[in-house]
């Protein structure tokens, strides 16, 4: 269930996680009464804008928690937003305002076998799954990022292959080629999938049309839309379920 309060944190460091990818460490006062095992779950950065302006929000998901802090990734691309803008120049001692945390997104567990996939935007999320599958899982995980030097080592299971595409300016439209190329396996599959947002699209039909996943065993979301604001992205989504 999200948590509908703001708390005020503070940057204690910045990391390079690969080349376009920056992890931010949060922690502080406001970080006392945060709830505990919440990887995987979402924060919201608040950013104040001008007066009598609603503030900007924008929903990071938490990769890591431990007893005093959190790491939030910011995938860094050509086309920054105040949020990875303020992520690229963050400094030890600068505050934020968080809202949250909201609810995990994580993939249905009972499952014959498991379907990751995701553009850099997800890479957070989908690492946290991975590292929480039982060990004996087996299945795929796809992953778009920009180059050879954004591949991560994540803790996976062993029998679940991972499958790194690169594409210059991932969109997660090299995603479903990719899949479609796989070997299907046999027994139940479960789905967890989040990209751009007509990208998200093409794997939505895909997998709950040509391959008939139920609801159950499907989360497929858009994190952003090519060519939108955070807010225009909001209302397509917004319509977009409507429709469906």
């Amino acid at each position: 269930m999200a948590e509908k309060r703001t708390r005020e944190l503070v940057v204690l460091r910045s990391t390079k996680v690969s080349e376009h990818m920056l992890r931010i460490t949060l922690g502080g006062e406001g970080l006392e009464s945060f709830p505990c095992d919440q990887e995987s779950a979402y924060i919201k950065l608040v950013f104040p804008q001008g007066e009598g302006e609603r503030p900007l929000m924008r929903s990071y998901t938490i990769r890591h928690q431990r007893q005093a802090e959190i790491d939030i990734d910011f995938a860094l691309h050509e086309h920054e937003g105040p949020a990875s803008n303020w992520a690229a120049n963050a400094q030890p001692g600068d505050s934020i305002l968080i809202g949250g945390p909201g609810p995990k997104k994580l993939v249905n567990p009972e499952a014959d076998w498991f379907l990751l996939a995701g553009d850099m935007t997800a890479l957070p999320a989908i690492s946290v799954n991975l590292a929480q599958l039982p060990d004996e899982s087996s299945g795929y995980a796809v992953i778009e990022v920009s180059s050879e030097s954004d591949v991560q080592p994540l803790k996976h299971p062993k029998n679940l292959q991972l499958y790194w595409v690169v594409n210059s300016f991932p969109t997660g439209e090299l995603l479903l080629p990719k899949i479609q190329a796989l070997p299907w396996l046999p027994g139940q599959a479960a789905i967890w999938a989040a990209c751009e947002f007509s990208s998200m699209r093409q794997l939505r039909k895909f997998f709950k049309h040509d391959k008939e996943i139920p609801k159950t065993h499907i989360y497929i979301s858009s994190y952003w839309k090519l060519g939108d604001s955070d807010e225009g992205h909001k209302l397509a989504k917004k319509l977009d379920n409507e429709q469906t």
